[in-house]
């Protein structure tokens, strides 16, 4: 999993002062609104890395013809228990197949990394007080699970006996008193 610090992120929004600018100059590292994506889609170089900002009771399907010239879907938490973003991303990841990066923001706390890394989002925006340091042990407090995820769909059951013994030979690391709450 990907920590995106946001003072030094290489993808950058393209708004104004009032609110998103109606004429976008196409740029590497944009980071377009549904809407901005929608406008510009048809005139914006082949060449150039682009990422849309999905709001959360948008379609996935409303990017479906567009993946393969998205190098960023960014999907947003405006509440940590608003999950309608994991669903998202599991859609991106199963059903469409992008290979892009799927990044969490908003209101993404430490409690949520090991469903995020299980739906599919690779990269992390922090809420504020959240610990990256916390985050990364929050990702090893499980080593197997059940069902399928957005990696390897097969159930436990279904898994190679060379991948259910490497499963059982990973370390496992403490879960309480590391720190986060979940």
């Amino acid at each position: 999993m990907k920590f995106i610090d946001i003072h030094h992120d290489t993808w950058h929004t393209v708004g104004g002062e009032d609110g998103p600018i109606v004429t976008i100059t196409p740029a590497a590292h944009r980071l377009l609104t549904l809407l901005q994506w929608h406008s510009v889609r048809s005139l914006w170089p082949a060449d150039l890395p682009v990422g849309v900002v999905l709001p959360n009771d948008a379609d996935v399907e409303s990017l479906e013809s567009d993946l393969p010239r998205l190098a960023l879907i960014a999907l947003h938490f405006p509440k940590w228990v608003d999950g309608r973003a994991y669903s998202q991303a599991r859609l991106l990841r199963s059903r469409y197949r992008f290979k892009g990066e799927v990044r969490a923001t908003g209101d993404v706390l430490v409690d949520m990394m090991p469903l995020l890394a299980r739906t599919g989002f690779d990269a992390v925006a922090l809420r504020a007080d959240q610990s990256i340091e916390v985050a990364q042990r929050a990702l090893g407090f499980f080593r197997g699970h059940y069902q399928g995820d957005a990696r390897d769909n097969h159930p436990l059951f279904a898994l190679t006996p060379d991948a259910i013994e490497a499963l059982a030979k990973e370390p496992a690391r403490e879960f309480v008193s590391q720190g986060a709450a979940i």
